[in-house]
């Protein structure tokens, strides 16, 4: 077994603000998951939250939301560190999207010296290009039967659970695994590869539990739920 590594911290921004993304950077978060599955914005969106954490140490991933190529090299393309792949099933989707994700040998990602991740071709690449991170989400039960498959994946940084979508699967499949034990099964499987695991919660005290799990890639609840808890606090407050 590999020893834990330095925990991530980071948090969800569905909003598609870069005011919102400039506010989680300078707030110190490790990392901020801009949100194109579920979020409000489009893609077009992107680019100015990306703008927007330039200058910090924050980084910035992006979950698309479906693997299409042409997508996964858009979003490297604008300057995102890494992206988040949404439904990853078996290691033949996760060598799919590494090979999106990379310039050959390694994929077939295309090749531009003048997109913005290479400051519009100020500061092309050199022999060694950027290498992006990249979180294969677990949100089935067959994607945790098929974590250490997946965890062996070249490329695959971390496995990372999407715990609504594994709940859902799990209940509409009348599973009898407890959902603790998926959690274990995942980090495990990740941590056999050398790989780091993660996961999204909904409140801070859940951190020491998850870390105990062995999850590093730890993301914090989100703009649109914080902004909720707040609005309803204040309307609460001035109408009780």
């Amino acid at each position: 077994m590999n020893p834990p590594s330095p925990s991530h911290i980071g948090t969800w921004l569905s909003i598609g603000s870069p005011v919102i993304a400039e506010l989680a950077a300078a707030c110190g978060f490790d990392w901020v998951l801009l949100d194109l599955e579920h979020g409000c914005e489009s893609e077009a969106a992107i680019p100015n939250q990306l703008r927007a954490l330039r200058g910090s140490s924050t980084q910035g991933i992006v979950r698309v939301g479906a693997p299409h190529p042409d997508l996964i090299a858009r979003v490297l393309d604008w300057g995102a560190h890494g992206i988040m792949v949404p439904h990853v099933n078996t290691a033949a989707e996760a060598e799919a999207i590494v090979k999106a994700a990379h310039y050959a040998p390694r994929g077939h990602r295309g090749f531009s010296r003048t997109v913005r991740t290479y400051d519009y071709g100020l500061n092309p690449p050199g022999d060694e290009l950027t290498r992006p991170i990249i979180l294969a989400q677990i949100e089935t039960l067959q994607g945790v039967e098929q974590a250490a498959a997946i965890a062996a994946v070249d490329g695959i940084d971390a496995l990372f659970v999407g715990p609504a979508d594994l709940g859902h699967d799990m209940k509409v499949r009348q599973s009898k695994i407890l959902y603790d034990d998926c959690l274990h099964t995942v980090a495990q499987a990740a941590n056999q590869s050398g790989k780091a695991s993660g996961i999204l919660i909904r409140n801070a005290q859940d951190l020491e539990k998850m870390r105990s799990f062995g999850f590093t890639w730890l993301a914090i609840d989100s703009d649109l739920s914080l902004l909720r808890s707040g609005f309803l606090g204040h309307v609460q407050a001035a109408k009780s």
